[in-house]
């Protein structure tokens, strides 16, 4: 095959981080018109790859080369590898979430008449950008107002107003519903037809398997393997084996539960949205959760079930709650998170970039910075006790970072959800609410965190979890409660849960 036939080569990449080798001599290859899938674990180096290609780390700053339509690269940032026709649609959305549809299309590429921005232009070459990624919203809907799917979508036809050859998706079905995903599945096939080349980066086997006309994985910063699945069978069990160096039998633990008393109960739970208060997000929702339970809530994107966990979390979301909360049998009021942290209720956010982590400190203060009161010795806090409560999380959960003192932005995603547990951990809830535990981590350290939930409701503690992975929650879950537009529409046993039943159970009245 000539190398006319690739659109991008990446030969004998290697870069370097502070005490870490991400890239060791990665080489990678797509041909044009295809949909390549690049596979591995958190902290492979899929993301450190994808900025070498797209100019997110200049020339010069990494070793090896890149060749895209031909020609070696010298991009010095993203903006020199768009207007070569390569486009990124990353897994945190980069969108100005109070600005328009249309205006965060033409962002930066604004069409103008005589030097003055021609806004009736750029609506009206809205309209079929939109039309192509299957998006229905009025073009002048404000970002922020819309679900993450959509906003996705609004990414994607920014890239192709720019004419991209080249779509590189960063996990883009990471914080999807199996709808939305499935469209968006959809989306990639068509940009084939049109010769539009697609990159997907993504955990999801199933739809690698789906949609990959090649697949190249990489372990520990070293291309490890690579399929053509047109020209031969590929198991989700080769991948898995090449992507973690050993067979993964089970994806979900065994878990033996032994299920106590109630603990937590929600009693006819109201709340209004935030900003347009006569608008009702959660309505009247009731639930109870036993000890050594594992509970998921699932639904479709918007069902309110991030809501409901926040808003019970010490008030952290809506507006005018109302209804009871029972812990050990007492009515509760949470005044605040700290306040329910104290109570002995944890929440892990599904938004570990903003509502999470503190991206700028490092993994030691992360972990420990929810529990400052027992780290400290009559008011001075503890330093040794500190960095050993940081180093115990660190080797039990395993933590991939050079050192505790390694700044949390560094860190993969999956690691950076592991910090994130951690830091509940150590509080050491008795009711821990985890919301999207797994999003946009792999198969390895999803086990990892399912073991580490199956282990909390064998000592005795219970969990609640917010998944829109169905496959996990029928897996991971006792018990399953469905919402949809704020209700809960029903609760299911784990041995009669279904994909579709839950499915039909939210959407079916």
């Amino acid at each position: 095959m000539g190398s006319n036939d690739y659109i991008l080569e990446v030969n004998n990449i290697t870069k370097d981080f502070p005490g870490v080798r991400a890239l060791d001599n990665v080489d990678f290859k797509v041909r044009r018109g295809e949909i390549h899938c690049l596979v591995g674990e958190n902290g492979a180096g899929k993301s450190t790859l994808v900025n070498v290609i797209s100019g997110v780390f200049p020339r010069g700053d990494y070793e090896g080369v890149v060749v895209f339509k031909g020609k070696e690269t010298h991009y010095r940032s993203t903006k020199d590898s768009e207007s070569d026709g390569l486009s990124i649609i990353h897994q945190e959305l980069t969108l100005s979430p109070y600005l328009s549809i249309y205006e965060n299309i033409f962002l930066g590429n604004m069409k103008t008449r005589f030097g003055v921005i021609d806004w009736d232009a750029c609506l009206r070459d809205s309209y079929p950008l939109l039309k192509r990624v299957g998006l229905s919203e009025p073009p002048q809907t404000i970002v922020s107002k819309m679900s993450v799917g959509k906003q996705q979508l609004v990414e994607i036809a920014r890239a192709i107003s720019r004419n991209a050859e080249l779509l590189i998706f960063d996990e883009p079905t990471s914080s999807l519903n199996d709808e939305e995903s499935e469209n968006l599945l959809k989306l990639l096939l068509e940009f084939k037809r049109e010769g539009i080349t697609c990159i997907m980066i993504s955990h999801k086997l199933d739809e690698v398997l789906a949609v990959a006309d090649s697949i190249t994985i990489l372990r520990d910063g070293l291309s490890v393997a690579s399929y053509d699945t047109r020209a031969e069978e590929v198991s989700k069990q080769q991948i898995i084996k090449a992507m973690v160096g050993r067979e993964l039998k089970n994806l979900f633990p065994e878990k033996d539960p032994k299920i106590g008393e109630v603990v937590f109960e929600v009693k006819n739970w109201s709340v209004n949205h935030p900003d347009y208060h006569d608008m009702k997000i959660v309505d009247n929702a009731s639930f109870f959760l036993k000890r050594g339970e594992i509970v998921s809530f699932c639904g479709p994107m918007g069902a309110g079930r991030t809501e409901l966990m926040m808003s019970i979390f010490g008030n952290s979301y809506g507006y005018g709650a109302t209804g009871e909360i029972y812990l050990h049998n007492e009515k509760v009021t949470f005044k605040s998170p700290k306040d329910a942290i104290e109570k002995g209720v944890g929440y892990v956010s599904e938004d570990r970039k903003s509502l999470g982590l503190i991206l700028i400190q490092d993994v030691k203060t992360n972990i420990t910075n929810s529990s400052l009161p027992k780290l400290s010795k009559r008011g001075v806090l503890d330093k040794e006790k500190i960095r050993e409560s940081a180093e115990f999380y660190k080797e039990s959960l395993q933590i991939k970072t050079p050192s505790l003192e390694q700044l949390a932005r560094n860190l993969s995603g999956g690691n950076q959800q592991k910090v994130v547990l951690s830091r509940a951990l150590l509080a050491d809830p008795d009711i821990f609410i985890v919301d999207e535990p797994t999003r946009g981590i792999d198969v390895g350290a999803k086990f990892e965190i399912y073991s580490i939930l199956n282990e909390m409701v064998k000592q005795g503690k219970s969990v609640i979890v917010v998944s829109s992975e169905l496959t996990e929650a029928i897996s991971m879950s006792d018990r399953i409660y469905v919402m949809n537009e704020g209700k809960i529409k029903g609760v299911l046993n784990r041995d009669e849960a279904t994909q579709e039943g839950i499915m039909h159970m939210a959407l079916v009245d």
